[in-house]
């Protein structure tokens, strides 16, 4: 599968907005978005204007990078979306949140989505008392979500999490952070997801 080599940082200013690519360098103003809220590259401070099939386009590629995915990755998710009841666009962005790396990163055990990923295909998590390593497991409804024995002895993973303990996380996901587990409580929403996405846009451009 093809991997994105380049700094992710470009990633965040080509959207102009935060993708949480870089952990907490994300958070503090060395974030080049701080800096540089333009695109990057020899022509990124000029005015382009940004219409139609363009901004479809945008809104499907910040979706896309935010969650870390690959495009064939994110329009497989799209197809399955689009069988399920009720609106294909919404029923996207239910079906990224729960997906096991962002549940990860969203509950505080990494530092991105990427780095989440990488310590579900290491075999650092258990879905229920089962190893589970594939980042695009979907949780359900009353799962449990905890690190593997050495895992919860591991003094980087214990830091992490030790890290994180003040950070906000969705009602939907309940964190015991002396255990180091996450219980789903219920399915996310349209709510739940903050980022900015004008998720329409997505569907069009796929419709087309």
């Amino acid at each position: 599968m093809s991997r994105y080599r380049e700094p992710v940082c470009r990633l965040c200013r080509a959207e102009r907005t935060k993708l949480f690519l870089k952990g907490s360098k994300c958070l503090n103003q060395k974030c080049p978005i701080e800096r540089r809220l333009y695109p990057p590259g020899e022509h990124g401070r000029a005015r382009r204007r940004i219409l139609g099939y363009g901004l479809q386009l945008r809104e499907k590629q910040k979706l896309k990078r935010y969650y870390s995915m690959s495009e064939r990755q994110f329009r497989l998710f799209f197809q399955r979306a689009e069988k399920k009841k009720g609106i294909t666009g919404e029923n996207l962005l239910i079906m990224l949140e729960k997906r096991l790396d962002n549940v990860i990163f969203i509950s505080g055990f990494s530092y991105s989505r990427a780095h989440a990923r990488q310590l579900i295909t290491h075999g650092h998590f258990r879905v229920n008392d089962w190893k589970v390593d594939i980042p695009s497991f979907q949780v359900n409804k009353n799962d449990i979500i905890s690190f593997r024995d050495k895992s919860e002895k591991h003094e980087e993973l214990k830091a992490i999490v030790e890290s994180n303990k003040t950070k906000a996380v969705p009602g939907w996901i309940d964190i015991d952070w002396e255990k180091m587990k996450a219980k789903i409580l219920s399915f996310p929403t349209r709510e739940d997801v903050t980022f900015p996405v004008k998720e329409h846009m997505v569907v069009e451009l796929y419709s087309k």
